[in-house]
């Protein structure tokens, strides 16, 4: 190479700070986004939901099965059959408050004793009436006789009337929406919205962490870090593990939607709520979803970032493994503080949720379900975006002054001597 190149390009301008976090983020998406671990991790989730989702249903169907609001009569035989038809009359207008009635065949056997008959835990019933219709008696467990016996007593004093039980027809006037309703809604719109984003995040959030890791392991951050600025090199990391966050999220969103269009039926009549009717937030669904995407971001980056400080300060992947648990211990308890602050708006503490950089996002999506403002998220958008710059600015050097300076690179180690060094004969002079 001639001397005019060499100063040609050592002339040449280095690459600006933006230039450069482009560069990465464009190496490390492409490199995690076209590996075989990444297919896996895609594949990954979808194993624990699938459990998850058999577990739920079988064990809500063992539930439903289990639980019984049976309750026995070992009555005359007139006055089983008052009750019996009595209880049938009042369930419309009383319902889920008035329980399954049937009749104990084994009543009839002589010497049948009701609470020797529970004890021996015979039949499925919770509790067994006997006596009369005018001094009824309820033979059960402290829990079950406190819970039927106002319903029992209630159907045997209607039973005792002359002909069937006569109610008034009430009228009714419905309304679209009330003032306590629509909050309640949109309290469960901003707890559902926070669920979901903070699983994406502490989900998603580990890769930044794993790949510093790997690079730092075998050399290559620190021939990064001695071309380009070691805050873009962090900067490009963090928004390369974003857009790979996203692409997982458009798969998982893209299967999920198939699920649904293929047992959106099924879905609906097991849960039995109609997803046209879900609960509306503040800002509306179109603003509220925008929010969503950019706040879920604020999050990622956030976290990302003390997990990229974190790498800075282990010297191997177990120390790395073990300083990010008290960080995810940490963005645990902000989820919770969050959560709790759904209900108190405008108090200290909820103003202090949305202050902290780290709990700021979730805070802040609540906010857009419950409250209409907009000009607020502007205004803790530019604050979460500063908190990101000073995280990896932080970062950045911390990585430099304990790994770049660490190894005391380009100067030279002298020999450690663990003994006496040992004489040489210098040679004798020449006569």
């Amino acid at each position: 190479m001639s001397a005019h190149d060499q100063a040609a390009i050592d002339a040449k301008p280095r690459l600006s700070r933006l230039e450069a976090a482009w560069v990465i983020a464009r190496r490390d998406f492409i490199a995690v986004l076209f590996s075989r671990a990444f297919l896996f991790f895609l594949i990954g989730p979808l194993f624990p939901v699938l459990v998850g989702g058999l577990a739920g249903s079988i064990g809500g169907q063992v539930s439903r099965q289990a639980v019984t609001t049976e309750v026995g009569i070992a009555m005359s035989a007139a006055d089983t059959a008052a009750m019996i038809e009595t209880a049938g009359q009042l369930s419309p207008q009383l319902r889920g408050a008035i329980p399954a009635l049937r009749e104990v065949p084994e009543a009839a056997e002589p010497g049948f004793d009701a609470q020797e008959f529970m004890e021996a835990r015979r039949g499925n019933y919770a509790a067994i009436v006997t006596g009369t219709l005018a001094a009824p008696e309820l033979v059960g467990t402290e829990r079950q006789v406190s819970r039927w016996q106002g319903p029992i007593e209630l159907i045997a004093g209607t039973a005792m009337q002359d002909g069937p039980a006569k109610f008034p027809d009430a009228s009714s006037q419905t309304v679209t929406a009330s003032a306590a309703s629509e909050r309640s809604n949109r309290i469960r719109t901003a707890q559902a919205a926070q669920m979901v984003m903070f699983l994406l995040t502490m989900l998603l959030a580990g890769m930044v962490l794993s790949n510093l890791a790997e690079e730092k392991g075998n050399k290559i951050i620190e021939i990064l870090a001695a071309a380009i600025p070691m805050d873009a090199v962090f900067m490009g990391k963090l928004f390369a593990m974003l857009g790979v966050s996203f692409v997982g999220i458009a798969v998982w969103g893209a299967l999920g939607w198939g699920f649904w269009a293929i047992a959106e039926d099924a879905i609906v009549t097991v849960t039995q709520t109609n997803y046209r009717d879900l609960p509306g937030p503040a800002v509306g669904w179109p603003m509220f979803l925008t929010l969503a995407i950019i706040y879920f971001s604020m999050a990622y980056l956030l976290l990302g970032a003390l997990f990229l400080t974190i790498g800075a300060m282990a010297n191997s992947v177990r120390e790395v493994q073990t300083m990010s648990m008290p960080v995810t211990m940490m963005q645990l308890m902000v989820f919770f503080l969050a959560a709790y602050t759904i209900t108190q708006p405008g108090s200290a503490l909820e103003t202090f949720a949305v202050v902290f950089p780290l709990s700021s996002p979730f805070a802040m999506l609540a906010r857009a379900a419950m409250e209409e403002t907009l000009w607020i998220h502007a205004l803790a958008l530019a604050w979460q975006a500063v908190a990101v710059v000073v995280l990896v600015k932080g970062g950045s050097m911390l990585f430099r002054k304990r790994v770049m300076k660490s190894g005391g690179a380009g100067r030279e180690k002298k020999p450690r001597r663990w003994g006496r060094a040992p004489q040489t004969l210098s040679p004798e002079p020449a006569e």
